[in-house]
């Protein structure tokens, strides 16, 4: 993964009443630092450094955190595994939480053939839990590289499966530090957003599998889905798929079908494996990848007529500013 973004960006203003605030009163498992540089904790490798960046161990933690950054005025942004996210050059102007330490990633199967997994368990490992288990229908995960807590957030899909038609409760803390549990017919969520939880903290969700089947049967769905990861995306450093699919169509597609292919801004450039994915190349900036994302709508809307949306995230932003 590329070093470049990790350079030398804006410094934001310091806020010591925030971290007096939390001082002492964290566990000595939990983290918190100012200035935390991002690049290399996202899947594309680009932006810069983050105000504040905890890493809360436990509950009674990420509740201090939240409260102490409400008291400040502080916004608070949260960042899983790093991928669907592009982190701006400048940086994020408030408090990055990451649910890392290992209290987030317990993981743990019923026999009623519902699963219990933290926001911090990668995807993978849910559904290697599943498959020992002999829980079928998870097997789509897979290959996605993000967390549970991403997962929810976007309702994350492939293969033709989304999250949430797994999901069953998700536990989650309000950013004043409440505590719910929320059955998922009380939550909004819809393709790649689940609204509830853009202003809240997922911390772990009850699964239920589809079906009950063999170890060897799944793990040969499990193959053949790698097989088609390996021969249809880019092992290139990229953020996953950028755009949404436009209803009726296919992003990738029409990227490929209008031969946009290759197209390059500065070492961002569009994935030749795949339309639908842009790749860091070795020295790209924030800035880049936001240029090229423009110049794809562009292109696009004057050809086609149609109106790509980004679906990855720009963290600590809104497109709209942007583009």
């Amino acid at each position: 993964m590329s070093d470049a973004a990790t350079a030398e960006t804006a410094v934001h203003p310091p806020s010591p009443g925030f971290l007096a605030g939390v001082a002492g009163r964290l566990s000595a498992e939990s983290r918190v630092v100012e200035g935390e540089p991002l690049a290399r904790k996202t899947t594309l490798g680009v932006g810069g450094r983050a105000r504040f960046y905890a890493e809360p161990a436990t509950r009674e933690d990420l509740c201090l955190l939240l409260r102490q950054a409400e008291k400040c005025g502080i916004r608070v942004y949260l960042l899983g595994r790093g991928s669907n996210v592009i982190v701006p050059d400048e940086g994020v102007d408030g408090l990055v939480l990451r649910l890392q330490h290992a209290g987030w990633r317990g993981i743990e199967a019923g026999e009623d053939g519902r699963i219990w997994a933290g926001a911090g368990v990668r995807l993978r490992k849910l559904c290697g839990e599943a498959c020992r288990q002999g829980l079928g229908g998870l097997e789509f995960l897979e290959g996605i590289p993000g967390t549970v807590g991403g997962a929810l957030r976007m309702n994350a899909g492939a293969m033709g499966g989304w999250f949430f038609d797994l999901v069953e409760e998700v536990h989650l803390m309000t950013l004043g530090g409440e505590e719910k549990k929320c059955p998922k017919e009380t939550l909004r969520y819809d393709y790649r957003i689940c609204h509830d939880l853009m202003d809240t903290i997922a911390m772990g969700v009850y699964v239920r599998a589809p079906s009950r089947e063999t170890a060897s049967a799944i793990k040969r769905r499990l193959a053949a889905y790698q097989e088609k990861r390996a021969e249809s995306q880019p092992r290139e450093s990229s953020a996953g798929c950028i755009f949404k699919n436009p209803e009726g169509g296919h992003a990738g597609k029409i990227i490929d079908e209008l031969g946009l292919k290759g197209k390059r801004v500065g070492a961002a450039e569009v994935s030749a494996v795949h339309g639908n994915f842009l790749i860091n190349r070795g020295g790209a900036r924030a800035a880049d990848v936001i240029e090229l994302v423009r110049a794809l709508q562009e292109e696009i809307r004057r050809r086609r007529g149609i109106e790509l949306h980004p679906e990855v995230l720009l963290f600590g932003r809104d497109w709209r500013d942007v583009l």
